[in-house]
């Protein structure tokens, strides 16, 4: 199943991934998942196993006990327990006198046998990290005797002097797809192994006896790995044209080829931090960064649940941040641009109107900018504002009025309190009785100058709102200035999300919201806010990140 994923830098990898390790690990435990539960740690030692051209490697590196001081109310236990609920596995029994500080699942092939006459079938591998080797071979044995009272047939063999057991399943003809078993291996006294085909546990040996082939010896893997924050929890690495792969697609001329993920937690705040890698022969253009918060976010009142800030709009889809953007959107087989994905709120309040954002508002901001989403209840379409440098804004006007002509707005002036507002307003007429008329003036968009910015707002309302911020702007408020404290500067803005304030705007745009929130309901209670940001950028790596902040 493919799902469209925005609020890029992120947002696409992490989520997508979280999805893949949920999902996956039902093929391994029919009835209940295995909590993913490990320890510190900076680089997977799981990575030995997996090969260089894998798609996809999701490690967690903390342990149950860290995971739990997240969620002092004893919610992660719950979970746990729930989702063992209808398994004869016992966690707290069968796992975790045994389980180590590291938990992997690699997407190992796009493809197990490589036939595309029986479709795509990716080879799953799980790497569990032993504290207890005896107690982790006792699973592995009552697990598969379990198996067999449920009336599977197993095979016990010897593969480079590695012990592996594994379901027998009837062969399919050849047109159909392949047969997939459950699959283990104990590797020395520090691994236990499961994939969803024996091939799988095969190529994972092949790996570690051919140094070349793994993932620890990729260059690009191993200079992301130093470039990561201390104290690493959880670890995902993509590898994009093979993910590509996967999701049946073709990239014709990819930019960019590995993108590793990392989450760190710091007092109430995680924070994940990604590298991406450009693609050999290419050279990524440089990010135009900002060495403070734009100074338009004194002109966002605290109460906006998306807020996107930064410098020169115009440049943003040629920059190395939007080429990115660009291909991230293609693997995931969505076919809306950046821009387009961001602003759908702001395109949708102005349906009718004949206004296309990216092209008559966007292609003439070169200066700062800052755009708010502010809520108004379910299923209704936010407010907008939208604030740019002065210099900037003679031409956009221009082109506003004639856009506005032309679908037969009237421009007219009017006072809110001492300020002066231009409006662009539709006039309709509403008969009082059989001999008298009333005017009325419905408002498409307004727009004043404060300062040395323009702004521009959806209603009166939230004009009102903009004039009377003051203190209460976002750039002053204490929440934004903690989300924003964990980015290094100079950088090229900020992607903020009010969580509270903007889950009905999310909701609306991405479905995929209300399903992660089922999935993992304790941290969306605890979340507060999440940040984006992107902040490195050489002629061989992109870096950003996100900060989530957690309520007390």
């Amino acid at each position: 199943m493919r799902q469209r994923l925005s609020f890029g830098l992120i947002a696409t990898g992490a989520i997508a991934l979280l999805l893949i390790a949920i999902a996956s690990f039902y093929w391994l435990f029919p009835k209940g998942t295995p909590s993913l539960v490990g320890g510190k740690g900076t680089e997977p030692g799981a990575a030995i196993f997996v090969s260089k051209q894998a798609p996809a490697m999701v490690s967690l590196l903390v342990n149950s006990e860290t995971l739990s001081g997240l969620f002092p109310d004893g919610q992660l236990s719950q979970f746990k327990t729930s989702l063992f609920a209808q398994s004869s596995i016992n966690y707290q029994k069968d796992i975790q006198p045994w389980l180590g500080k590291e938990v992997t699942l690699a997407v190992t092939t796009p493809d197990i046998d490589r036939n595309p006459e029986t479709g795509l079938q990716p080879g799953y591998l799980m790497v569990l990290a032993t504290t207890e080797p005896e107690k982790s071979r006792e699973f592995v044995d009552l697990f598969f005797s379990r198996r067999v009272l449920a009336g599977s047939q197993l095979v016990v063999e010897k593969y480079k002097g590695v012990k592996l057991i594994y379901d027998i399943l009837p062969e399919k003809p050849e047109s159909q797809t392949i047969s997939q078993s459950i699959a283990s291996a104990t590797v020395g006294d520090s691994f236990v192994l499961f994939a969803n085909h024996p091939k799988i546990l095969r190529e994972a040996i092949n790996n570690v006896q051919a140094p070349d082939l793994n993932l620890i010896t990729c260059s690009q893997y191993q200079q992301a790995i130093k470039q990561l924050p201390q104290g690493t929890l959880g670890l995902t690495f993509l590898n994009l044209p093979s993910v590509a792969q996967w999701q049946g697609l073709k990239l014709s001329q990819p930019i960019y080829n590995r993108q590793m993920i990392a989450l760190a937690v710091s007092g109430k705040e995680l924070l994940a931090e990604t590298i991406i890698a450009a693609a050999a022969n290419k050279t990524l253009p440089p990010l135009q960064l900002l060495s403070q918060p734009p100074e338009a976010l004194k002109y966002i009142p605290s109460s906006a649940g998306v807020v996107i800030a930064g410098s020169n709009l115009s440049g943003l889809g040629d920059s190395a941040l939007g080429q990115f953007w660009t291909q991230t959107t293609a693997i995931s087989g969505s076919s809306q641009d950046m821009m387009g994905q961001w602003v759908k709120p702001l395109q949708d309040a102005n349906k009718g109107w004949g206004i296309n954002w990216r092209e008559d508002i966007f292609n003439w901001v070169q200066g700062e900018y800052a755009i708010g989403l502010l809520p108004q209840g379910k299923h209704q379409t936010p407010n907008w504002i939208f604030v740019v440098e002065k210099s900037d804004a003679e031409t956009g006007i221009s082109r506003l009025n004639a856009i506005a002509s032309k679908e037969g707005l009237s421009i007219n002036t009017l006072n809110l309190d001492d300020t002066k507002l231009s409006a662009w307003t539709e006039l309709t007429t509403v008969a009082k009785d059989q001999k008298s008329f009333n005017i009325e003036a419905k408002i498409k968009g307004l727009h004043t100058t404060l300062g040395d910015y323009e702004i521009f707002a959806s209603s009166l309302e939230t004009m009102d709102a903009v004039i009377k911020a003051g203190e209460d702007s976002l750039i002053n408020n204490p929440n934004f200035q903690n989300s924003i404290a964990a980015f290094p500067t100079p950088n090229q803005g900020y992607v903020y999300i009010d969580w509270i304030n903007s889950q009905d705007i999310l909701e609306q745009e991405l479905p995929l919201i209300k399903f992660l929130q089922i999935l993992g309901n304790p941290f969306f209670q605890k979340l507060r806010s999440l940040t984006f940001s992107s902040y490195g950028s050489t002629t061989e790596f992109l870096k950003g990140g996100v900060n989530f902040q957690l309520q007390d």
